[in-house]
């Protein structure tokens, strides 16, 4: 009888098992990217409005209402986790949809949630907490104000073209040929809320032409949406500040301006470029190691749903950001309903206007939109299943961005865990090991000169580390001598700008359940009488926990000490030995504040004053960052110190963690021709704290045993196959690069 009621037992927990997995199916698509068909059926039917008077994005015209944005709008959380929790039907799928309306007196931002999808029928406006409203000066640069910026510098250079192409050796903006002139354009767009001045530089365009500065600045007044009444308002040259074009160019040729020269090079000698030079101390004859997959893939993937070594997840790009999960599950049980990166900064400072104006907030470019194919062999391993990735902004058509994600699983060629138990005798008694295996789920976003690889990875034991490696070319200005107290000279006229990289992510945690709390550990001395000698005292560290109770309390400030442990648990579930389940975040980080608080532009990024805020989830706090705060940092329509400021209870909540990541920059030599990865990789891990029973990856067929025989030798015990198989694969290298819209 008690070996029935155990197997019916066994049964039911495996039915239980295959439901879950069944409603996490089922739910993923739920958190799909909208697919082509369906940006295409949302931008028909709101050209289709007449009173909205769309005209094509990309018409030459700034005076237009147009479309710059169509993503997925998120189900609400309680409408998702019917489906996921209990296999009902799933919500509507919805569109987000940002319209910018400059065909009008007063030029606006809208944003519409447009439904049902694939076929919609309604849309109604969609509004930010506080219902504040989007002013038209915050919107993203476009495409064509790019264009008309382009024709406006034309105009610049013509006059100062003798400058120009005395300065930089016969490089010229217009009729250059192969000796041509570039800018960056510098952001955000003037000092107070209402502006759109910018500050450019020019620079030679060359390979990594972001690190040729040829010291030359402007600053263009472009608020007004007819190109012809923009204005320049100051140019700098030479650490002078001058009010006009005309001005420079008159003290110049009367020697008011001590002139430049920069030093000549050709492509052979170009320190931009990547190709190699100096000696190599590697053998090139022959390939590198390899990552292979003997007999396949281990790991499944069904459009957004993937499956793991007992993890489950749905994931998308989202355009305006990036990467996220949904539905994070380990052995059926949910880990956390969203991890998902919000937004990534690089505050700058120099001596240059550019450079003391530089502070890049990405989600303004769009940063999600900006992954680009995925070399194979180098950005991702050959055998990755690579994933084409489709957005719409700033278009009037879906982009394809070929292979932009991919998915592969590799070995650390560390091991998971390991012993070697010694006899002391010169043998030993037994040795065991576990291969570390992880999943990879990866994108990268080129915003401008940077490039990003976001990284979520999955190990075998419950843990996931959330990553970000920078590359990429450094954000450099013409050298001054004073501004060697905000960088290093990397080269000749080139000053590297010190930096901050700040990264923040969402990770709505629902551990055992939505009913969580959230502690902190830390240790404190205690002394006190040793009990087997009396005359002596023992000083040794005591576990002391604290609870937080309200938002405030758990928000934690930069310049402050942080707590070692921080630790989220489900006061409700225990495991076997009565310990609360519970997750800890764990961090790898160098991250601290970029600017005082309240101070201008740091309003616009209030989440950058915590490494750690903890909030109640709301729907209506779904993001802690916006397309629109590049633009408008001192006013921003998404201000994250509101998520804490009504310090409601975060005991027994559905909680969220807000986490800030990163890094200082002080760029160096060895930042020439590009920044490397190693040292620039900063994340955080998600590790179980008393999820489990014991370690999950007890479950591995990997794991194996060596015992002396009784005949002295080892025997081997392995629950894989003996003989690993072939290598790599016979498909030869293939890269594209380009977009196509479809």
């Amino acid at each position: 009888m008690r070996l029935f009621c155990l197997l019916q037992l066994v049964y039911l927990a495996g039915c239980s098992a295959s439901t879950s997995r069944d409603w996490a199916h089922h739910g993923a698509p739920m958190f799909a990217d909208l697919t082509v068909r369906e940006m295409k059926a949302v931008r028909a039917y709101l050209h289709g409005i007449q009173e909205l008077e769309l005209t094509d994005a990309r018409s030459k015209t700034l005076m237009k209402n147009s479309i710059l944005l169509i993503e997925l709008h998120l189900p609400r959380k309680h409408e998702a986790l019917r489906a996921l929790d209990r296999g009902q039907a799933k919500p509507p799928r919805q569109a987000r949809v940002i319209i910018q309306f400059g065909n009008q007196t007063n030029p606006n931002i809208t944003e519409y949630i447009v439904s049902p999808l694939p076929t919609p029928k309604t849309h109604e406006v969609k509004t930010f907490k506080g219902d504040r409203p989007v002013r038209f000066e915050s919107r993203p640069i476009s495409t064509v104000e790019y264009d008309h910026i382009d024709d406006f510098l034309e105009k610049i250079a013509i006059k100062a073209h003798k400058l120009l192409f005395e300065t930089t050796g016969g490089f010229s903006y217009t009729n250059c040929s192969d000796r041509c002139l570039t800018f960056s354009d510098i952001a955000p767009r003037g000092l107070d809320p209402g502006e759109r001045r910018s500050w450019i530089m020019l620079q030679k365009f060359v390979e990594g032409y972001f690190i040729h500065p040829v010291g030359f600045e402007v600053l263009i007044n472009h608020h007004d949406l007819d190109p012809e009444k923009w204005t320049v308002e100051k140019v700098w040259y030479n650490s002078m500040y001058f009010d006009s074009v005309e001005e420079l160019i008159e003290k110049y040729e009367s020697g008011g301006v001590e002139k430049i020269k920069l030093p000549d090079h050709d492509d052979k000698d170009l320190y931009s470029t990547y190709i190699p030079r100096g000696h190599s101390n590697t053998r090139t004859n022959i390939h590198g190691p390899k990552l292979v997959e003997p007999q396949g893939p281990r790991y499944e993937v069904d459009r957004n749903f993937v499956e793991y070594a007992g993890w489950s997840f749905a994931y998308r790009v989202r355009s305006s950001a990036g990467l996220q999960v949904f539905d994070l599950r380990f052995n059926g049980e949910r880990i956390a309903y969203e991890i998902s990166l919000q937004e990534a900064i690089a505050f700058y400072s120099g001596d240059t206007p550019a450079a003391m104006q530089t502070k890049y907030i990405d989600a303004g470019w769009a940063m999600g939109t900006l992954s680009y194919e995925l070399a194979p062999g180098i950005d991702c391993p050959e055998i990755a299943t690579f994933v084409d990735l489709y957005h719409y902004y700033d278009t009037d058509k879906p982009v394809r961005h070929k292979n932009a994600l991919c998915i592969f699983e590799m070995t650390t060629a560390t091991p998971l865990r390991r012993h070697f138990n010694s006899d002391f005798k010169g043998g030993y008694n037994f040795y065991g090991g576990l291969d570390n295996t992880v999943l990879v789920l990866r994108t990268t976003s080129t915003v401008y000169n940077y490039d990003y690889i976001w990284d979520f990875l999955f190990y075998q034991n419950g843990v996931m580390e959330v990553k970000v490696s920078a590359t990429g070319y450094i954000h450099a200005t013409f050298f001054t001598p004073n501004g060697l107290h905000y960088g290093t000279k990397v080269y000749n006229y080139v000053l590297g700008n010190l930096h901050t990289h700040l990264i923040h992510y969402k990770v709505d945690l629902d551990i055992a359940g939505r009913e969580n709390s959230f502690e902190t550990m830390d240790l404190k001395f205690v002394n006190f009488t040793n009990p087997w000698s009396p005359k002596h005292f023992i000083v040794q560290p005591k576990l002391h926990r604290t609870e937080h109770k309200t938002e405030r309390s758990a928000a934690f400030r930069f310049g402050k000490k942080f707590p070692r442990y921080v630790h989220f648990y489900n006061a409700n579930e225990k495991n076997k030995w009565g310990h609360q389940k519970g997750y800890r975040i764990q961090f790898n980080s160098h991250a601290h504040s970029v600017l005082p608080r309240g101070w201008r532009e740091e309003n616009g990024i209030s989440w950058a004053r915590y490494p750690l805020a903890v909030t109640r989830h709301k729907d209506s706090e779904a993001t802690s960052s916006s397309i629109y705060t590049q633009c408008d940092p001192w006013e921003p329509v998404v201000s994250f110190e509101d998520y804490i400021r009504n310090n409601e209870d975060i005991v027994n909540q559905d909680l969220v963690a807000w986490v800030t990541v990163g890094f200082l920059h002080v760029p160096h030599s060895e930042d020439i021709p590009n920044t490397a990865t190693p040292g620039n990789a900063v994340g955080f891990f998600l590790r179980p704290f008393n999820f489990f029973n014991e370690d999950p990856s007890l479950s591995s067929r990997s794991t194996i045993i060596v015992r002396p025989g009784q005949d002295g030798k080892p025997k081997i015990q392995r629950w894989t196959p003996e003989v690993v198989g072939h290598c790599v694969t016979d498909k030869p290298f293939f890269y594209n690069g380009t977009l196509a819209r479809v």
